[in-house]
This record gives C-alpha cells, sequence and structure tokens, in this order.
C-alpha cells in the first residue's frame, strides 16, 4: 500500500467518525439548513485530507524520494553522495545527517582499503625487482667472493706469525663472510623456500634458539629467559624456518639489550594461535623509525644487513601468521610471533 494512503487513512476515518457524529447531532435541524450544514463540513473533511497529502508529500516524499536516489548511487559504488535535508532539525534531519555520516566512513574506508592495495602491490613489484637482482649478484658475487676467501686463507698461512698485515687479513675476512652473509639472506628472500610442515614441540625450537643466542648474551651479561604455558599442544610448523625467526629475534633483542639487561621469551595459547613474544630491556625503536623496520636493507645497525626482519615476516606469513611489534622508547621493545593451530581452515579462508 502506498504510503500516502497509510497516513491519510487513520485522519480519514478519524474524520468519518466525525462526519457520522455531526450527522447524528443535526438530526433536529430542518433539512435544507442541515443539508448544508453537512457539505460544508463534507469539504472541510476533504480539504483536510488534501492539506495533509500536500504538506506529506513536501515535508516526507521529497526527502525519501532523495534518499532512495543517493542510497542507489552509493550501491553502484559512488560514495561522493550526500542529501539535502541533513540541515533540517527534525528526525528526518537526524536520518539525513546519519546518512551523510554513513557514507563518509564508507569513503574513508574504501580510500584506506585502496592505499592498503597500492602499498602491497608496490612491495610486491619491489620484491620480484629484487628477486631478478639477487639472482644475478649471486653469481657475480658469490663465486668471486668464493676465491677471494681462498686466497686470503693462503696468504694467511704464508705469512709470518709476527707480521702486522696478519690482522689486516682477520677483518678482511670478516667483511667477506658480511659479504656472503648478506647474499645469502638476500636469495632467501628473493627465492624464499616453502615451509617444510610438521607438527611437532615448539618449545623445542624455541629452546634450540636461545641456546644458540646464549653464548652472545654471556658477553653482554645480558639474561635470557624462556618461559612455556603447561600443556600447548603440538603445531604444525618448519622447525628450521621458525628456528631462524625467534634466533633472529633474540639476537636482536640482545643487542638491544644495555650490560645486565633482560630478554624474556614466553610461548602461550592464544585465541587459536599459539603466541611466542620475545620482550626485552633495551632502549626501544624511536617511532619514527618503527613503520620502517620490515623494509628490506633498512637497517639501524652499523653491521646490520636490514633484511633480518623482512624475512622473519616472511617466514611467519608464510605460515599463516602474523609478526606484531610494540616498542617503548628508552624502555624495551616487544616482538610477538602468532602461528594459527588450525593452519588449513586459515589457508581454506584465504
Amino acid at each position: 500500500m502506498n504510503w500516502q494512503v497509510k497516513a491519510v487513512l487513520p485522519v480519514a476515518a478519524v474524520l468519518l467518525n466525525g462526519l457520522l457524529l455531526f450527522v447524528l447531532v443535526t438530526l433536529s435541524l430542518g433539512d435544507p439548513v442541515r443539508n448544508t450544514v453537512l457539505v460544508i463540513a463534507t469539504a472541510g473533511a476533504v480539504a483536510v485530507c488534501a492539506v495533509m497529502l500536500m504538506v506529506l508529500a513536501v515535508v516526507v516524499r521529497r526527502p525519501m524520494v532523495e534518499l532512495q536516489e543517493k542510497i542507489s548511487r552509493v550501491k553502484g559504488g559512488d560514495f561522493n553522495v550526500s542529501v539535502g535535508f541533513a540541515d533540517r532539525n527534525d528526525d528526518l534531519g537526524d536520518l539525513g545527517r546519519d546518512f551523510n555520516t554513513m557514507v563518509q566512513q564508507l569513503r574513508d574506508s574504501r580510500e584506506e582499503i585502496q592505499m592498503l592495495h597500492r602499498t602491497q602491490m608496490s612491495r610486491a613489484e619491489h620484491l620480484a625487482t629484487l628477486g631478478e637482482l639477487a639472482a644475478g649478484l649471486a653469481h657475480e658475487i658469490r663465486n668471486p667472493l668464493a676465491g677471494i676467501a681462498g686466497v686470503i686463507e693462503i696468504i694467511g698461512r704464508d705469512l709470518p706469525r709476527e707480521s702486522p698485515a696478519r690482522n689486516v687479513l682477520k677483518d678482511v675476512r670478516s667483511e667477506v663472510l658480511h659479504i656472503n652473509r648478506i647474499m645469502t639472506e638476500l636469495l632467501e628472500i628473493a627465492r624464499p623456500k616453502k615451509p617444510d610442515f610438521h607438527t611437532g614441540d615448539i618449545h623445542a625450537t624455541a629452546e634450540h634458539a636461545v641456546l644458540f643466542a646464549r653464548e652472545q648474551a654471556h658477553t653482554k651479561s645480558v639474561e635470557v629467559e624462556l618461559v612455556s604455558s603447561e600443556g600447548l599442544p603440538p603445531i604444525e610448523h618448519d622447525s628450521g624456518q621458525i628456528h631462524q625467526v625467534l634466533l633472529n629475534h633474540v639476537l636482536n633483542a640482545i643487542q638491544a639489550c644495555e650490560e645486565h639487561g633482560k630478554v624474556r621469551v614466553e610461548i602461550t595459547q592464544e585465541e587459536g594461535n599459539l603466541s611466542i613474544a620475545v620482550t626485552d630491556t633495551g632502549k626501544g625503536i624511536p617511532p619514527e623509525i618503527l613503520p620502517n623496520i620490515f623494509r628490506p636493507f633498512f637497517t639501524t645497525k652499523g653491521n646490520g644487513t636490514g633484511l633480518g626482519l623482512s624475512l622473519a615476516r616472511r617466514i611467519v606469513e608464510d605460515h599463516g601468521g602474523h609478526l606484531n611489534v610494540t616498542s617503548w622508547l628508552g624502555k624495551g621493545s616487544r616482538f610477538v610471533v602468532l602461528l594459527p593451530f588450525d593452519r588449513t581452515a586459515i589457508a581454506a579462508s584465504s
């Protein structure tokens, strides 16, 4: 039923009842006078209904037609719309303001999604270019590098023990190993290996990483603590890759700490995920640097490659997980690796 009819029916019913009552009241009047009064009353009732219809058409009908038109445009993907009756001081004005606010939020959300999409596409193109570059560099640099390392070993054996050149050779050997490590990490990012999933105890993987890092911790007098919740179920993961991720985080945490600092590795269960948190009492990461720490080649360490965190995030994402970071300047940082227990469900949903 049309909305105008629905709006007028109650008024018409009231007026009709009033006319019937009026007829009963005017029974005592003479026929000519009575008929005249009834015609005037009926005309007045019809006029009231007509005026109501016109008022409703102006006050309600026009805003509703405009709202329907704007909703159709929003459904078609046009978020640059707004209704003109939002400045009214009534319920329809409230509706218009709510509609305009909703469309503004949708427009902002779409722009944010588009920006994130462009960022991800740029990252994908960057990594693809990086892969092509790494493939060429691997052959052009690593093979001569192996020859240089061999020559250094031969020269080192021929030099007298008291020769001052031995210290220079030691520095050269260290730089060669540094370059080789950069090339290795670059290849791991550019040509990532698929995780070899096996169900196993994540505590054992973390314990192995902490064991490797403790030697560096002892040299700085940094305490490294590993804590696991009881009853954690086994989880599908590539122990070698997750070991690499955790070792990178723990070593970074140790390097961030001053003497007698603390590093805590905590394994817990969190909303269907396994959580591995690495927390340190170091100097923290400045807010302006924090958004860039996962970019390849970005580093604030003089001897760093800038590839460790980028590689760690890729490995965690290949496991269907997430890598989050929180930092408090002057107090320390916290890196959290979240791995899903049901990896197949994550893969199916994506």
